[in-house]
């Protein structure tokens, strides 16, 4: 059926519903299992209900469904990836059909970086009014099937509840039941998906009308007490957050204040400026909704796209607050899950360019570049996947280290961790510098190293033990100590800690001998896990009746 499969290639496909019929009649098929997220939403700290503004990212791209439809991936060559999901708290996929199922690349992608993804359900101009006239104005049974639909699509696929945006006038009938709707849609995703949200996009307002109000006012207050949040629009002028902050109370970081990174119409600022709207909008310690940040690769190019888009997100990373890794295995080769070339263990096995966001790894902290020292996506190279992570910087005079961190943590440290790093120096000067990792804990009195005779660190700085071969037990499945090849170099580290916190994970590069002159280097990294040594030895999960389906022979 076209719906579920490409017409041309027969591959399967993500897709969206056309009106209310279309919505009442869906029902789960055994062709859309392919369209069924396979990451379940990784945890995180601090939670998303933690009292912190919050970021929200709103993806229109071209009216939705290019290359990410394709669920098995496409040969596309410079394809849109977003990869900051250490900065961002909420992702949605939009698009103008009536309703928008997120394409499961998508959601795979942001599970696995502790994002949840929310569908769009839209109505607009004359067909909007009468959709719903159709299931607002027709009372509890029409709008509670809407509701039910809605939260048990979610459920199905996976994705994590819907940005609703109602962008038409509505009769009094239909608006007098909308929030008794947003209530029921709010309450049923609730009980249905773990952690669900419904946020209300600021259109219609109390008494049917549509005027944006670009803030929260008694006018549009009712929908956002029915539900999770309100996404205003984008033309607010300072006093309105100043009111919104105010009216919100203590939901104010429920309140995603937009900003159009087209920067279309009267606003503070979009592009390289969204900076400013953003500084503001945080002075009144409210939330934010940037929507379509793809600006970077529309309006940019796609050519140097991944140099622009670190350079957009690294502009507002001040304004950011991130979230930490709170649950191991932490295992990443960094890949955007896109390449010009596929790489396995090195070796480049396939050249081409490919494009699959579910294979997208656990993606690092992008800080902005800083006093020479810059981290970027290398597509030229790699351990696994389509890319690793480059590290360029110098080392200043008279210094002899330069640390990079990767990753905020944010967990009890098990008894005994460990590591594995593969990395590749580059250069004339590559065998002047040594690569390590360092893993630091939250400063605690009672924070040991080892066994209880070594003292605590000051600084609560560890470097793992290097292990030149890794312990008995573990060899079978760790012969990644000493699987460098290609150029890499793999390094396997041991660490002993007692009642400690971990806090974050940086890379430390040093010069093998002291200088008064500036050396500059370039590392990639090719690979990190962060293991706990107890779960690698319990034997692995037995797996039962396997099925498989939707084979296709050739």
């Amino acid at each position: 059926p076209a719906r579920y499969f490409d017409t041309k290639t027969t591959e399967p496909i993500s897709f969206f519903l056309s009106g209310l019929e279309e919505l009442l009649a869906w029902q789960p098929n055994s062709n859309d299992e392919f369209n069924v997220s396979a990451v379940a939403l990784v945890k995180r700290q601090p939670s998303l209900q933690s009292r912190r503004p919050r970021t929200l990212v709103c993806h229109d791209m071209s009216g939705g469904y290019l290359e990410d439809r394709f669920i098995q991936g496409s040969a596309t060559r410079n394809p849109y990836v977003f990869y900051h999901w250490r900065y961002i708290d909420i992702f949605v996929y939009f698009s103008h059909h009536t309703v928008t199922i997120p394409p499961v690349v998508w959601t795979n992608a942001a599970h696995r970086n502790s994002v949840p993804v929310l569908g769009t359900f839209i109505t607009e101009w004359t067909d909007g009014e009468k959709l719903c006239e159709a299931f607002l104005a027709g009372g509890e049974e029409a709008f509670g099937a809407v509701a039910e639909q809605l939260a048990r699509i979610a459920q199905h696929y996976r994705f994590d509840g819907w940005l609703v945006n109602i962008e038409n006038k509505l009769s009094a009938a239909a608006v007098g039941n909308l929030p008794l709707f947003l209530r029921e849609l709010t309450a049923r995703v609730h009980s249905a998906v773990p952690g669900g949200l419904v946020i209300w996009y600021d259109s219609v307002l109390k008494d049917g009308t549509l005027r944006w109000q670009n803030e929260l006012n008694d006018e549009n207050r009712i929908f956002f007490d029915a539900c999770d949040g309100l996404f205003t629009n984008y033309n607010w002028k300072e006093e309105q957050l100043e009111r919104s902050q105010r009216l919100a109370g203590p939901r104010q970081y429920d309140i995603y204040v937009g900003v159009d990174v087209f920067g279309r119409g009267d606003v503070i600022g979009g592009g390289f400026d969204t900076v400013k709207s953003l500084r503001l909008i945080r002075q009144y310690g409210l939330s934010t909704a940037i929507f379509a940040p793809g600006w970077v690769y529309e309006q940019l190019g796609k050519e140097n796209f991944l140099q622009n888009e670190n350079r957009f997100w690294g502009s507002l990373a001040e304004y950011l607050p991130t979230h930490s890794i709170c649950t191991l295995p932490l295992t990443t080769s960094f890949s955007l899950g896109m390449g010009t070339s596929t790489f396995l263990d090195g070796k480049d096995e396939e050249s081409g360019p490919w494009y699959d966001l579910s294979a997208q790894d656990i993606q690092p902290l992008y800080p902005e570049s800083q006093g020479g020292l810059s981290i970027s996506c290398c597509l030229q190279d790699a351990w696994c996947g389509g890319s690793s992570l480059q590290l360029q910087g110098t080392i200043p005079p008279g210094e002899e280290r330069v640390a990079v961190r990767l990753f905020s943590l944010q967990m009890l440290a098990p008894p005994k961790l460990f590591v594995t790093l593969l990395y590749k120096l580059e250069g004339p000067q590559s065998d002047e510098f040594t690569v390590a990792l360092e893993v630091t804990t939250w400063d605690s009195g009672i924070c040991l190293e080892g066994n209880p005779t070594s003292l605590p660190e000051p600084n609560g700085r560890y470097y793992p033990r290097f292990l030149p071969a890794p312990p008995p037990g573990l060899t079978r499945l760790l012969a990644a100590c000493h699987r460098g090849s290609h150029g890499w170099t793999s390094r396997c580290y041991e660490l002993e800690l007692q009642d400690c916190s971990l806090r974050d994970l940086s890379v430390i590069i040093s010069r093998q001998q002291p200088s008064l002159q500036e050396t500059s280097f370039t590392c990639l990294l090719g690979e990190v896990r962060v293991l706990d040594t107890a779960s690698l030895e319990a034997p692995p999960v037995q797996v039962h009746s396997v099925t498989a389906s939707q084979l296709w022979w050739q």
